[in-house]
């Protein structure tokens, strides 16, 4: 399991990840703190998301 987190983005947006029973909620809101939308993934999906962002960015 993803254990809650916030991913800041060099534009002062924000990610955050939270655990919502069996699926996960990401927010995302622009650096003015407005809500930008709000996604329901499931536990395989935000892993293939992760492992995808990793990829590419070289994490």
């Amino acid at each position: 399991m993803i254990k809650s987190t916030t991913i800041h983005t060099a534009d002062g947006s924000t990610v955050s990840i939270t655990p919502r029973g069996i699926e996960y909620d990401l927010h995302v809101q622009s650096a003015a703190g407005r809500s930008i939308a709000t996604v329901v993934m499931n536990a395989d999906d935000l892993a293939a998301l992760i492992a995808e962002a990793e990829e590419v960015q070289g994490w």
